[in-house]
């Protein structure tokens, strides 16, 4: 049977329990909801994942090769590894949190070669694991969650979170896509696992990643953190979605004229790009690859070609057009903030992990790219699961009797009764024009990100003001929403930080301010605040001790059966 032919007879099976119960729920099913799911099931939980698409072949990471920061338990190695990010990220990553990550990466890279996942071997013969072709990945992913026990709900988009009296989270709801039915899950522990917001960009493989997670989390009390490391963009040919850039470090950038375009092929080159894209075309020709690279290249990514092969575009040879799609918090930092290493949100009984979550502990103000947020993704799902499945064992068979209410309002409540129905599209591409142009959102200043914020601060009135829409039309509304509340996040933070530090860019406070160097935390819906919070060793790097266990035991005190 094919691929093809699999995806389509199991994702007909629409005769599911819309009501379920489970030890944990996770919702998204990429790279971190994968192990997530494994990593609860195999601590002896019972999980369900929901997807909004089908598990294993949507989001970034299904769509191509992803780099893999995989690096030896070589002391040295490490110490080099950790040390090379720290400037690029504005100080801001914490060498704890990374030392984490790369024995857990570590760890797991070499469980897939266990499970079978086909890796190369480099001129000596040697495995290597430094990177993962997204498919066989994640199709192998796929089969671990399922052999597992993992019950996966395909095209299940979750549409809110709920809670119990005491603010602890016990579930989520959704709609299936395909049937329209609604669902419930049931859960003691909810992981979200939902990747970034990339704003329907049309960057490859970010059409389900518009920041979802973050909005049912923000409705349940969780905050934010460097959400203004969040404007991210990656090369694409004009006419393609293919956002890797990688093989763009073999690349000359040239104007319309066929002259090289001085320092677009530098470290910052990126920048000049940018502010040369705001008064006229670019073009790039990856003619400094040599004959031997050229062949490698087309072998370890050929998605990147597709799109130029189909275009009869040689790219070695010939110059093709470019330009920078808006990747926004995939590729970069911020995400919802964990208070401890098991990736508990503030909000009891609520994990993050992957894009979803801030990447600032490892990677600080700078994009992780693929092989840093990837081996976030590996790292942060497996510790969420095993963490997600102890705090439900210590919570018992009760916590799924509590009495739960959904706290989800943005698209699905209204303030007033009278409104018009919501012009979903409308608004999306209202929040689109805000954060797609560079001189908004790459080269920020105090006067434009105030003026953009006046605007998504009237589109969320206009959401929340405005009648709920018809089922059908109810999961593009919520990503309407989140997008809205995420801009606004975005740009309430970079208001805040007056300096430029990491992908961060300030043409107002052009320098790096030792003063600022601290995290920014940020939340609220109706109103949206930011506020600092110290580095260092401080709650968040105090692993499972003393937060982790205070959550269960008042958690445990607070559980009763619904009347």
């Amino acid at each position: 049977m094919s691929k093809n032919q699999f995806e389509s007879q199991e994702s007909s099976i629409t005769d599911f329990d819309p009501n379920l119960a489970a030890d944990v729920l996770v919702i998204g099913g990429g790279p971190s909801g994968t192990w997530a799911a494994w990593s609860a099931a195999a601590s002896g939980a019972s999980a369900v994942l929901v997807d909004k698409g089908y598990c294993g072949t949507t989001g970034c990471a299904a769509a191509s090769g992803n780099g893999v920061w995989y690096v030896p338990p070589d002391q040295s190695l490490r110490e080099a590894a950790m040390a090379s990010r720290e400037t690029l990220g504005g100080f801001l990553s914490n060498r704890h949190w990374m030392a984490r990550v790369l024995e857990q990466t570590y760890t797991n890279v070499n469980q897939l070669a266990e499970w079978g996942y086909p890796f190369p071997t480099d001129d000596e013969g040697k495995p290597y694991r430094r990177s993962l072709q997204g498919p066989e990945y994640m199709r192998l992913m796929r089969k671990q969650v399922k052999k597992a026990g993992v019950k996966i709900l395909d095209h299940s988009p979750a549409l809110e979170l709920l809670i119990d009296q005491d603010g602890a989270v016990g579930g989520a709801k959704g709609i299936n896509r395909r049937t329209g039915r609604r669902w419930a899950v049931r859960a003691q522990a909810v992981i979200i696992a939902t990747g970034g917001c990339a704003f329907l960009s049309k960057a490859l493989g970010c059409n389900v990643l518009t920041g979802d997670g973050y909005l049912m989390a923000a409705e349940a009390g969780a905050e934010m953190s460097g959400m203004e490391f969040s404007n991210a963009y990656g090369i694409s040919p004009a006419f393609s979605s293919v956002t890797k850039t990688l093989f763009y470090n073999w690349a000359t950038f040239t104007y319309e004229d066929g002259t090289e375009i001085p320092g677009a092929g530098s470290q910052r080159g990126r920048s000049v790009i940018a502010k040369t894209l705001l008064t006229q075309p670019v073009y790039a020709i990856l003619d400094r690859a040599t004959e031997e690279m050229r062949v490698a290249m087309r072998v370890a990514q050929p998605n990147f070609f597709l799109p130029l092969d189909r275009a009869g575009i040689d790219p070695f040879t010939q110059r093709f057009p470019v330009t920078l799609r808006l990747e926004g918090t995939v590729r970069g930092t911020g995400g919802i903030r964990i208070v401890d290493e098991t990736c508990a949100t503030s909000v009891r009984g609520l994990y993050a992990a992957g894009d979803a979550a801030t990447r600032e502990l490892i990677c600080g103000g700078f994009t992780g790219g693929g092989s840093h947020n990837a081996a976030w993704a590996i790292s942060s799902g497996f510790w969420s699961g095993q963490s997600a499945a102890e705090y439900a064992s210590l919570l018992g068979g009760k916590a799924n009797q509590r009495r739960l209410e959904g706290v989800g309002e943005a698209a699905l409540q209204s303030k007033s009764s009278g409104a018009n129905t919501l012009a979903t599209d409308e608004v999306i591409q209202a929040v689109q024009a805000e954060v797609f142009p560079y001189n908004r959102n790459y080269f920020r200043t105090e006067r434009g990100l105030s003026a953009s914020l006046d605007r998504l601060h009237s589109l969320w009135q206009e959401i929340r003001t405005s009648r709920v829409v018809a089922d059908n039309e109810i999961v593009r509304a919520r990503e309407a929403a989140a997008m809205v509340a995420t801009a606004r996040w975005m740009y309430s933070s970079a208001l805040e930080r007056k300096e430029t530090r990491g992908m961060h860019k300030h043409e107002d406070y052009p320098q790096l301010d030792p003063n600022q160097q601290h995290y920014l935390l940020s939340g609220g819906l109706d109103k949206v605040w930011v506020k600092a919070q110290p580095l260092g060793r401080g709650a968040e790097d105090r692993g499972k001790g003393e937060i982790f266990q205070s959550k269960i035991l008042d958690s445990t005190s607070k559980i009763g059966v619904a009347l």
